[in-house]
């Protein structure tokens, strides 16, 4: 599978955006998604995408993330054609699904995350591509 993006969890969106901006980063699209407390901004360089997560509040999923690990990496996002067929590979595996059924994010594409102790620690999450 592919990178599909990189989740930074950041309380400073603009100065966030102005730091990548000078790596040759622009600003593809911003979206509120209230049903996940998050407000990102989906940045572009070439093929490559950088999603900046601001919480909607401290008791939202990042909110949370922020005040425990502060601001920095937050998940890697993996792009997939068959995103049912990959959530139940996964369970199959033993993998413990965060989305047993895949939710919208951003952009309308239909996403589902898998907790981080199956990674290492690292929070990932699994983009159908194409949505």
């Amino acid at each position: 599978m592919d990178l599909h993006h990189v989740g930074i969890a950041t309380p400073e969106p603009e100065a966030m955006l102005e730091r990548y901006r000078a790596l040759g980063y622009t600003l593809e699209a911003e979206e509120k998604l209230p049903q996940q407390g998050v407000h990102a901004f989906m940045l572009v360089s070439g093929g490559h995408r950088l999603e900046l997560l601001v919480p909607l509040g401290p008791e939202t999923p990042v909110g949370r993330f922020l005040e425990r690990r502060g601001p920095g990496l937050h998940h890697l996002a993996f792009a997939t054609p068959d995103l049912e067929r990959t959530l139940a590979e996964l369970a199959a595996a033993g993998a413990p699904l965060i989305d047993k059924e895949p939710r919208r994010g951003f952009g309308g594409h239909r996403v589902a995350f898998v907790h981080p102790r199956w990674y290492g620690g690292v929070l990932v999450e699994f983009v159908e591509a194409g949505a």
